[in-house]
């Protein structure tokens, strides 16, 4: 959570205190790297402050096409949060399509785990849980995209003021990060617990 909070963070106070984006972009990038060093050097995973420096780069490689296309620096800055609310976007409309056609991705995750990757679907209350659980799983994606798009659209239209926006922004890129997520995945867990699973039905 820090390792994806930190970047964001820092790109978003250094923005809105000293309107240097170059400068803002580059100290989110070096805070990253300094959270890679770290881990490096504790020889623990360095997974999410990678998947933290990819964001960043995608989010750079926006910044730079709107400032070819003669975006203002407050368009610029809006631009780094774009691919975030494109991926969430893309994720809650794979997840959602998979459960409307019958075959819910958490079905295959099922599938991984027992060696066969379609024989759940065979049993129409796994395929149902299955469901569920992709649901809650496409939800904070959904959530993130109905919260932080009118803001972005509105901070580009000039309906709200840009600087704003950026900070609304990076405060729900962080708060609907890591916690949401770890509250979809507690919900998922409920719902498995509940014992009304195919699986932990008693016979009979």
């Amino acid at each position: 959570m820090v390792e994806a909070a930190v970047p964001t963070i820092a790109f978003t106070i250094l923005w809105l205190t000293t309107r240097e984006l170059r400068l803002a972009l580059a100290i989110s990038v070096s805070v990253a790297v300094v959270l890679l060093l770290v881990r490096l050097v504790q020889r623990s995973s360095v997974q999410f402050v990678v998947n933290a420096l990819v964001g960043i780069g995608i989010g750079w490689l926006f910044v730079a096409r709107s400032a070819a296309s003669g975006g203002s620096e407050q368009e610029q800055a809006l631009a780094y949060f774009l691919p975030g609310i494109l991926y969430n976007s893309g994720y809650a409309v794979v997840l959602a399509v998979t459960c409307l056609i019958g075959w819910p991705v958490v079905g295959f995750m099922v599938g991984s785990v027992t060696g066969d990757p379609t024989a759940w679907h065979d049993d129409k209350q796994v395929v149902k849980l299955c469901t569920r659980l992709t649901w809650l799983l496409a939800l904070p994606c959904l959530l993130r995209v109905l919260v932080q798009a009118p803001i972005w659209l509105a901070g580009n239209a000039g309906s709200v003021d840009p600087d704003a926006a950026v900070a609304a922004l990076g405060v729900l890129k962080v708060v609907l990060g890591w916690p949401l997520q770890l509250a979809a995945l507690g919900a998922m867990v409920w719902v498995l617990a509940r014992n009304h699973t195919p699986m932990g039905q008693p016979a009979g």
